[in-house]
């Protein structure tokens, strides 16, 4: 009779394969004999050990008895034998089980990392005043803490007693991980001392500064940076060519000539589409790659029509100041081939306002962006009159960008829009919209501007050089926890080392980069951790990178716009600011520090390389969470992976409610006509804010029982609607040495960074905060050159609608099945001291008591009850069930950007103090991080994506 016989997958670390096939009765030391015999990887590094689920296996251990599933695998580990020192191969016979998935000594160990954390926690007073019992809590570099993704400290948490167990049951989860994972996992900084046994010496790494392409770059890394097996995939993107089409007929021979004087004689098949549609009074959206040449599709019809029609006028909507400027400085170039002289101005909230009464009275284009038409030009539309009764064209592009919350305020604002238009001034403008990444573009334009019809333009005749596309994933080195006596441990390389190796590697060889970085803290450690490297490989490129981000002042973010674009910068370290089109010239290569939240968005940053044809490379270098993993393990899935629909959901009554009261402010609402324009609900919304006291029905009229005005409480009602949910109250960071206005930082983000004490990075220098006035929010700093970094100690509460209890009773509706909801909720942390860190050890080397106000804001969580028969379940097998709950919501905030447009950092979970006086909520909760929430917990599609990731 045939033995039964198994087929076992075997991965390398470098990513290599293989497939053995084995009697069941064998055991796993054959198994290693087997792969010495026929696996590179097994052959170079004789001396490994067999990883099952991140348990070694035990060499007598049956194969049979193996609990490999179908799409599991077998990870090979190579170490170094040392003579000196017994053989790592002696371990517990617990942890050495042939089957991995139940261990007690993991079970134990989760259980001591959580007490710890419990431990910590009971320091929490029942008083909520009480403040001085909080400066014994566990510090906020633990992520459970519920710090910011801001608040990532600039180093690793001490290695030391109950900290390092706290950091095994919390690494990488989404309150830290985006921010400064580094060497030993999601809250700690990598160490660039070139004792660390993670980090590579700046001396040993490449001083050459031959110029390389792309593809030469590849082979550079691969022999050189990347020959620890960091290069797990490389996905080659063919180049396309560019597909022609002629000007289109419809065109003057005015502007035949004047686009001839500037070298365009023919179009690409999609802008001759496209132009073609809009001058025959079709609404349009162009759907096409990045730098493919979108901005000609609406500027040659919008400066045809205002060329042969002296009264027409344009209005260009772009969702930053900064896209804003860059389109200023296109459409004032191609202004100058015309004869006839078109006024153009931007009109946004930089726009000083001694200009803006020309600006009204002369501009035929104006570039703005939603915010501005929701509280200046929509309300004060009569001084716009001459703008709006001659409006021809409409453009918004990156257009996907208006999803979510912000969307829907754009879609409401975009339907106020077209009625004063309509209504008032008897005007229908052409809408021409432009996207980059979006799998819906047509529905998505459609339900934003309510049109009942729109012309999909997607055919990119556009040329595109071909793309190098490499996955990175940090090497693994073995380190010793707790000292000399401890135990080994496999550990990740840091990402953002990583990086910043890779980020001087592009620099020296004369690579024109952008290195994208999930926070503006990551940014900055990345800049530091660059030039501290090129002070030893170029130190005459130390000068050449900087960072690029939000915080910093308008006229700062100009400069590096404009010595990027001019060539005098090789590189920046950038958040999303620069994910949209700012035109910043040719980019040879993208840097890519984890995943940026959305499919979407990782190709729109990849796109911002390879312009004009040129061959490009894109490197995305993962974190140690399980969603990088992931994709590092199965590239398929992220290169097979379809782009994300964009979401709107105008029929928000809240934000519904808040944009009729506006529009009626504007001119006053009628049921007959404006449910064209806000939908079926208006009836009951109007009642609603009339019951408010908001509207009230017009006295006189034809239509008097249909006709309502705004008589509510503030003179402006659109002042009082945030769209973004944008901090107005921030704190500035000054230079004492030049008294120079350095950032402004958010209110909700400022105590993380600045207190009396605190080290602030700032394009990778650190100040040390000397002064700190509360009173005219203002932190007062110098330059310093000091060994150690600061990290804030603080506490974050979450009460879900107030009360002696933090959550409600289970959800009625039944058709969902589920206790899930989502509700409004107060988020609250309190900060009670920091610590100073040495950089080189890691090593607390102080601990400062630190008196600061709490601070709270109002957002939106979603969370659902944990069953009882779950929670006696984990009881029974003797496991600690708060402290898997909160293990199960670390998990679901990595994950869940597989399943909605965000990031792990823009999410939080909750960290149940079990001493509250409250009751003991037993739930998985998350919340939106940003105050007054962006719509993330409350999609319209979340509490589905919630369950089923569940």
């Amino acid at each position: 009779m045939a033995q039964e016989e198994r087929e076992l997958q075997v991965r390398a670390l470098d990513g290599r394969s293989t497939a053995v096939t084995l009697a069941a009765a064998a055991s796993v030391r054959d198994l290693k004999a087997a792969l010495r015999g026929s696996f590179p990887p097994a052959q170079i590094s004789n001396s490994f050990h067999l990883f099952l689920k991140g348990a070694k296996l035990r060499l007598e251990a049956e194969i049979g008895s193996l609990a490999i599933v179908k799409g599991e695998f077998i990870v090979l580990v190579p170490f170094t034998r040392k003579s000196a020192q017994p053989s790592p191969v002696a371990m517990p016979a617990e942890e050495q089980s042939a089957n991995p998935p139940i261990s007690q000594e993991v079970a134990t160990g989760a259980n001591s990392a959580w007490q710890d954390i419990m431990n910590d926690l009971s320091s929490i007073p029942n008083s909520t005043n009480a403040d001085d019992a909080l400066k014994d809590l566990y510090s906020s570099s633990t992520p459970c803490s519920g710090s910011y993704a801001e608040d990532g400290s600039a180093g690793k948490s001490p290695s030391t007693g109950c900290s390092r167990k706290r950091r095994k049951l919390c690494k990488e989860n989404g309150n830290g991980s985006s921010d400064t994972p580094g060497v030993d996992g999601a809250s700690k900084q990598p160490s660039m001392n070139k004792k660390s046994g993670f980090v590579r010496s700046a001396a040993s790494s490449c001083h050459d500064k031959h110029p390389l392409g792309p593809a030469e770059m590849v082979e550079h890394l691969k022999n050189g940076l990347g020959k620890e097996g960091q290069i797990v995939h490389i996905e080659e993107i063919p180049c396309r060519r560019a597909s022609y089409s002629e000007l289109p007929r419809d065109l003057s021979e005015v502007m035949r000539k004047a686009l001839e004087s500037i070298g365009i004689s023919r179009l690409y098949s999609h802008q001759s589409e496209a132009i073609q549609s809009s001058i025959s009074g079709k609404h349009v959206v162009v759907a096409t790659s990045t730098s493919s040449g979108k901005s000609l599709c609406y500027n040659i019809p919008v400066l045809e029509s205002l060329s042969q029609d002296l009264m027409s006028c344009a209005l260009y909507i772009f969702p930053t100041k900064a896209l804003a400027q860059d389109q200023l400085r296109t459409i004032v170039e191609m202004k100058k081939a015309f004869h006839t002289d078109i006024n153009v101005s931007i009109y946004d909230g930089d726009t000083p306002r001694e200009d803006r009464l020309w600006i009204r009275d002369n501009a035929r284009l104006l570039i703005t962006n939603p915010d501005m038409l929701h509280v200046s030009v929509l309300p004060c539309h009569s001084q716009f009159q001459r703008i709006l009764s001659n409006l021809r064209y409409i453009v918004i592009d990156e257009a996907h960008s208006y999803k979510g919350v912000f969307g829907c305020h754009t879609a409401l604002i975009l339907r106020r829009l077209k009625r004063i238009c309509s209504n008032i001034y008897g005007c229908h403008p052409t809408f021409t919209f432009c996207t980059a990444t979006s799998a819906n573009p047509r529905e998505h334009v459609m339900e934003l501007a309510k049109l009942d019809n729109v012309g999909l333009i997607q055919n990119d005749g556009s040329p595109c050089g071909s793309k190098y596309f490499l996955l990175w994933n940090p090497p693994l080195h073995m380190k010793k926890e707790g000292g000399s006596q401890g135990s080994s441990v496999t550990r990740r390389s840091s990402p953002i080392v990583e990086v910043s190796y890779l980020f001087s590697e592009m620099v020296q060889h004369g690579l024109r980069c952008i290195a994208f970085c999930k926070t503006r803290k990551l940014c900055e450690l990345v800049l530091s951790y660059t030039r501290e490297i090129l002070e030893v490989t170029g130190k005459e490129l130390v000068d050449s990178i900087c960072v690029y981000r939000a915080g910093y002042i308008a006229e700062d973010r100009r400069k590096i716009e404009a010595d990027l674009f001019e060539g005098k910068l090789c590189g920046v370290a950038a958040t999303n600011a620069l994910e949209l089109g700012i035109d910043v010239g040719h980019i040879d290569a993208t840097l890519h520090l984890g995943f940026p939240g959305s499919v979407a968005s990782l190709w729109q940053q990849a796109g911002r390389s390879g312009r004009r044809a040129k061959q490009s490379l894109a490197i995305y270098v993962a974190f140690e969470g399980p969603l990088d993993q992931y994709f590092m393990k199965s590239p398929d899935k992220l290169f097979g992976k379809p782009i994300e629909h964009c979401q709107v959901d105008s029929h928000n009554p809240k934000v519904l409610g808040q944009h009729i009261a506006c529009a009626a402010y504007e001119h006053p609402i009628c049921l007959q006509y404006d449910e064209n324009h806000f939908g079926s609900t208006l009836d009951s919304i109007v009642t609603t804010l009339k019951d408010k006291g908001f509207l009230v029905n017009n006295p006189s009229g034809p239509f008097s029982s249909t006709m309502w005005n705004y008589i509510g409480p503030e003179k402006n009602p659109s002042q009082t609607v945030s769209i973004r949910a944008i901090e107005h109250d921030k704190y500035k960071v000054i230079d004492k040495l030049n008294n120079r206005l350095l950032e402004e930082i958010e209110e909700s983000k400022a105590f993380f960074q600045v207190y009396e004490g605190a080290i602030y990075m700032h394009q990778g220098v650190n100040y040390l905060v000397e002064e700190f006035d509360l009173s005219s929010r203002t932190a007062f700093c110098r330059k310093v050159d000091v060994k150690y970094y600061t990290k804030t100690r603080d506490y974050t509460d979450i009460n879900v609608l107030g009360g002696d209890f933090a959550y409600l009773p289970a959800c009625k509706t039944n058709h969902l099945k589920t206790t899930a909801q989502a509700n409004s909720c107060k988020v609250s942390t309190k900060w009670f001291g920091f610590h100073r860190i040495c950089k080189s050890s890691s090593k607390i080397l102080d601990t400062v008591e630190l008196r600061l106000p709490p601070y709270s804001y109002d957002s939106e969580a979603v969370w659902i009850r944990i069953p009882r028969s779950a929670k006696l379940a984990v009881e029974e097998r003797k496991l600690e069930f708060r402290g898997g709950s909160h293990a199960a919501s670390h998990t679901l905030l990595n994950i869940l950007p597989l399943h909605m447009m965000c990031g792990a950092s823009d999410l939080g979970t909750e960290c149940v103090n079990p001493h509250e006086t409250r009751g003991m909520p037993e739930r998985i909760l998350l919340y939106d991080k940003h105050p007054g929430g962006i719509g993330l917990a409350t999609l319209k599609n979340s509490l589905g994506n919630f369950c089923l990731l569940l």
